[in-house]
């Protein structure tokens, strides 16, 4: 059965050499953290978004470097930061990926959105135009009742925690539920953005918002079973990743460090059902 390996914000980000041992600190962290994340076996490893802090041409330059192997498959959804520096055009160009597309398997249907505003400094919101949401619909209504997992840096409006505050989520005036309410069956919505771990269950959709890596240093793995979709949390606990954090927190712009990122067991793990209520009676 199908298995995905998941990453919240990186942040990979551009610092001043001359500051003592912060060249040292960020290879150790970004080598060490993006190492695990690959030796993970898994179909597809997926970025949710602010892969980069600025996306600049050599932040993902040099963090596309890092995530280069022949037996893996990596998925970049963009997020804010990714698009702070250069156009969609141009970030695009630089890494391959698409901007937003659909993976339709026997398991389950795979959606990857974009919902990153470009050269948007004034407001990190998330956005869908009308064409992507048209697109959107089909997919949903394509998928029929087999699993569909939505892939965006954004959360859906009051949703998973801090979805609520102001640019914390794609924003309100998107009415996403006129399209999630369409899928008939089981639906999961993968996010980042808001810095903190949390899963909420909605209708017939589970949300599920990982946190930064840089707060909280892990993964979130997505395994098909026969009669569910188990998503948990991995821990990466290694010196160079532990050791290292705290001296990126204090020197770096557009990231602000969050003590809380962790949530408890529920925010971080769910087994969710593929039977309908019928069949669990």
């Amino acid at each position: 059965m199908m298995r995905l390996v998941l990453m919240g914000d990186l942040h990979y980000h551009e610092i001043d050499k001359s500051v003592p041992g912060l060249l040292e600190a960020r290879t150790a962290f970004y080598h060490t953290l993006l190492g695990r994340f690959l030796d993970m076996d898994a179909e597809l490893h997926i970025s949710l978004g602010d892969l980069t802090n600025f996306g600049s041409a050599l932040e993902l330059q040099e963090v596309y470097k890092l995530l280069q192997r022949e037996d893996r498959t990596f998925i970049h959804v963009l997020g804010n930061h990714d698009l702070y520096w250069q156009t969609r055009r141009e970030v695009l160009e630089i890494t391959g990926q698409q901007r937003y597309h659909a993976i339709d398997t026997e398991t389950a249907m795979l959606v990857f959105l974009d919902t990153a505003k470009e050269l948007d400094f004034e407001d990190w919101g998330g956005w869908l135009d009308g064409e992507q949401l048209q697109w959107l619909e089909s997919m949903v209504e394509a998928s029929g009742t087999k699993p569909l997992l939505v892939f965006g840096h954004h959360p859906v409006y009051n949703t998973t925690a801090r979805s609520e505050r102001e640019k914390g989520s794609i924003h309100p005036s998107i009415d996403m539920w006129r399209i999630l309410n369409r899928k008939k069956g089981v639906g999961v919505y993968f996010n980042g953005h808001t810095h903190v771990d949390s899963i909420v269950a909605q209708n017939n959709w589970t949300f599920v918002q990982l946190s930064a890596c840089l707060d909280q240093h892990g993964f979130r793995i997505v395994e098909f079973a026969e009669e569910e979709i188990r998503i948990s949390a991995v821990d990466i606990t290694d010196a160079d990743v532990l050791e290292n954090a705290p001296l990126l927190h204090q020197h770096m712009v557009h990231f602000s460090h969050n003590p809380d990122a962790r949530g408890t067991d529920a925010d971080r793990e769910i087994v969710v059902s593929l039977l309908t209520a019928a069949q669990q009676k």
